[in-house]
């Protein structure tokens, strides 16, 4: 489609980087995941799709990286059904905007260990977070394993092949089974871009299937 790909040694923290340095020498308008307004607008929809189509729930569970889903749902729904609990969940291996959360202020790391790269962000944009704090009742950090165990689940039980970021909100209710029980929870699975052998070692090698 005549663009121009450029791979980055690293994580996606440094394709960042070098995409806003690329943007700022080349002129270019730079896609800021969560920063741009119409990424967290188009996330937005998630929650208007969820209010249309499936009626009343008591919480909405988000992968969090960026915060564009979280915070474009948080919104729709603050507004207009303020009583549902918004959660935004990431792996312990990447926890960088749930410290932010916690704390109230931005907190960077180092590095991230996890299979969920959609989510492994290192440096939370400050702006975001502003907003992530207005909107998200409770984010919580989940293990590697859980995060398995969920894309097993959804194999096994729902037909479906989703990345380990996608199975995130499965993952929290594994690990914190009193807090959702009795409760209609939703969750967003939100991609399946899996290299099919890394689905296949950790979902089906790993169960013995």
């Amino acid at each position: 489609m005549g663009a121009t790909v450029r791979i980055v040694d690293g994580d996606s923290e440094d394709a960042r980087q070098l995409a806003r340095q690329i943007a700022d020498s080349e002129g270019a308008f730079l896609v800021e995941d969560s920063e741009n307004i119409d990424t967290c607008e188009g996330a937005g929809t998630i929650a208007l799709e969820l209010l249309e189509g499936i009626g009343p729930v008591d919480a909405v569970l988000s992968a969090l990286g960026g915060g564009a889903m979280a915070i474009g749902m948080g919104h729709v729904f603050k507004c207009l059904a303020p009583q549902v609990e918004i959660v935004g969940v990431q792996p312990r291996g990447a926890p960088a905007m749930t410290l932010s959360w916690r704390t109230g202020s931005v907190v960077e790391t180092d590095r991230t260990d996890t299979i969920a790269d959609g989510v492994a962000g290192r440096f939370p944009i400050p702006a975001v977070l502003d907003d992530l704090l207005v909107v998200a009742d409770h984010v919580a950090l989940v293990e590697e394993d859980s995060i398995i165990a969920g894309m097993r689940m959804l194999y096994r039980n729902a037909g479906l092949i989703v990345e380990p970021s996608a199975a995130l909100g499965i993952a929290t209710i594994l690990e914190d089974p009193s807090r959702y029980r009795g409760k209609r929870v939703a969750t967003i699975i939100c991609g399946g871009n899996v290299i099919p052998t890394d689905f296949e070692r950790w979902v089906i090698e790993q169960s013995g299937e």
